[in-house]
């Protein structure tokens, strides 16, 4: 498989690209993804074997069953880091390493469930709490310790949307691609 090929299938809808100026209209259609997102993705793996589940979506991917666990935890995280920077003054966020979590054994083996309703409650918390925001709250920003960046939560708003996308376009492409759907 060569690199062009290599590279769509990590990056099936792109890289997160954020606009220089985020507008209220981007901060809607956000919110809008997020808030729809764990039933979009609850239909699409809800027919799914294990063996299914267990099918990566790359070469050298996760497995269709990470990706789920992986989307639970890393937007537990994005909701603390919200709460974080609305209760904090630029708070030094906490990273985590996102391939360790998903070799663990819960992350490898569990049944996806339990992360589709940690999802659809994290999803139905955040989207309720970002509905409040105001121009104010969005200008406020973590940092990031790995990059020492200064995020937005604005930004971070549009990257976790992009986030949903982008893993529920690895698990429909390889639906797609063994005829799954």
């Amino acid at each position: 498989m060569n690199v062009e090929n290599i590279e769509h299938l990590k990056y099936p809808i792109g890289k997160f690209d954020c606009p220089n100026n985020i507008s209220e209209d981007h901060i809607k259609s956000w919110i809008s993804i997020l808030e729809y997102f764990p039933s979009r993705l609850e239909k699409l793996v809800e027919d799914l074997t294990d063996d299914q589940l267990d099918t990566v979506y790359r070469p050298d991917g996760w497995t269709i069953r990470q990706v789920v666990h992986h989307l639970a935890d890393s937007h537990h995280h994005s909701y603390s880091r919200f709460k974080w920077t609305l209760t904090e003054d630029k708070p030094l966020i906490k990273a985590y390493y996102e391939d360790r979590w998903a070799e663990l054994i819960d992350s490898k083996t569990a049944p996806i469930d339990m992360s589709l309703l940690h999802l659809r409650a994290i999803h139905t918390k955040l989207v309720y709490l970002l509905k409040t925001l105001n121009s104010e709250d969005l200008n406020k920003h973590f940092v990031h310790p790995e990059t020492n960046s200064k995020v937005l939560l604005s930004y971070n708003i549009g990257n976790y949307a992009w986030h949903s996308n982008h893993h529920y376009a690895h698990i429909e492409n390889v639906l797609k691609r063994n005829n799954w759907m």
